[in-house]
């Protein structure tokens, strides 16, 4: 069995959930894995961000965003709202604002003290419900799914932009 593994860079635009078609790089690292069949497994390692597969959608809101896209926005917004006080979670409590200010880069993450940059609870609900990987067929070479079938890359948080990264790993024959 042959393993191949590869990481890509997203970035998210911060301030509304990101979501990034990332089907294309999955094909190319397929392809270039030289793998006829086995599978291909697309990991997220961050915590507040979640990969998943849809069609692809094409009409889009006014902000960019795909309709199913919007749709999953309003559905979560239902079930898991947007963190917007201090006791709407308990999650960040006192101990990690603690921690979170050890950090040498603390000025990324709470810029000038403000303790409100991360407030993101809900993005860490949210990846955790929807899922940090998904695991694809390879079939004679190629990603083995569907024509409408797309591969995303979601980032929950609202805090900032960000570059992010996510693991492609084909194993197979």
């Amino acid at each position: 069995m042959t393993v191949y593994k590869e990481q890509i860079s997203v970035e998210s635009h911060g301030n509304t959930p990101t979501y990034i078609n990332i089907t294309p790089q999955v094909r190319e690292a397929i392809a270039k894995s030289g793998i006829k069949n086995g599978t291909c497994s697309v990991i997220s390692p961050h915590t507040t961000c979640a990969v998943f597969f849809e069609e692809f959608v094409h009409d889009y809101t006014e902000d960019g965003d795909e309709y199913l896209q919007a749709d999953l926005n309003d559905v979560l917004e239902k079930i898991i709202p947007n963190q917007v006080s201090w006791d709407q979670y308990r999650y960040p409590g006192e101990k990690h604002f603690e921690e979170v200010e050890k950090w040498p880069n603390i000025e990324s993450y709470l810029p000038g003290g403000d303790r409100t940059a991360i407030w993101n609870c809900d993005a860490h609900i949210k990846a955790t419900l929807i899922g940090a990987s998904e695991v694809f067929d390879v079939d004679d070479g190629a990603l083995g799914v569907g024509k409408t079938g797309y591969i995303y890359f979601a980032d929950f948080d609202r805090a900032r932009p960000r570059v992010r990264q996510c693991k492609i790993v084909v194993m197979g024959e």
